[in-house]
């Protein structure tokens, strides 16, 4: 069943981004497991997946308990800096760091467990208060030209949450200014070192890989409704 839907889900990709005029190895596919159980995980990595994404630190830690090291995963939800000492050893990549303090608490941790850990910053581009990250692109820049120089990250670019609306317009638009900020950033801190932008999820994905997506967090076109 993953298998099949894997399947669709990459061949949507292929073609989003061909109509985009862009090659579809650029775009990443994020599995993201939230809530579905160990057996699930693994049905996907027998289909072939090995990159996934967790809302939840603890509930990560207990899922992939034993295979952490053979995945690549990445925690897409909010992280509370009381969690950070949780991520070595078990989180790659960090997409929600919306804070400079939360990314030196991590940073600290990191550093002292000998583990480097990817981040993403979080932009806020919708503007709606019950989303996390950055609402003003300036302090955005600024902070993450701070973060930059943390010893046990490295800043690799931008994550957003598109608006939770039927108006694909709207939509765009708020994938199209995070892809600028993006730009912006990359000019920052050097096209080598910024290269992801994770934009798009199982409803607004293709939108996103027009506007420019990197990466997209899939949950229920893979896995069904959350339990």
């Amino acid at each position: 069943m993953i298998e099949d839907r894997l399947r669709a889900i990459r061949d949507r990709i292929s073609a989003a981004a061909s109509r985009a005029g862009r090659d579809p190895q650029e775009v990443r596919l994020l599995a993201v497991t939230k809530t579905h159980p160990r057996p699930v995980v693994d049905e996907a990595r027998r289909a072939g997946i090995s990159v996934f994404g967790e809302n939840r630190v603890q509930e990560a830690a207990s899922k992939y308990g034993g295979i952490a090291g053979s995945v690549e995963l990445h925690l897409v939800g909010h992280l509370q800096r009381n969690k950070a000492k949780l991520v070595p050893g078990l989180f790659s990549w960090v997409e929600s760091i919306d804070s400079f303090a939360t990314a030196d608490a991590l940073s600290k941790r990191c550093e002292a467990a000998g583990w480097r850990c990817s981040v993403l910053v979080q932009y806020n581009s919708s503007g709606e208060t019950s989303k996390s990250g950055y609402d003003e692109s300036s302090v955005l820049l600024e902070e993450a030209e701070q973060i930059a120089q943390l010893a046990g990250l490295d800043v690799r670019g931008l994550m957003t949450i598109g608006p939770f609306v039927d108006d694909q317009a709207k939509i765009a638009s708020a994938f199209a200014h995070t892809r600028a900020l993006y730009e912006r950033l990359r000019a920052r801190l050097g096209e080598a070192q910024i290269d992801t932008l994770s934009m798009g999820m199982t409803d607004d994905f293709e939108i996103a890989i027009a506007e420019g997506s990197t990466e997209v967090r899939i949950g229920s076109a893979l896995f069904g409704a959350r339990g």
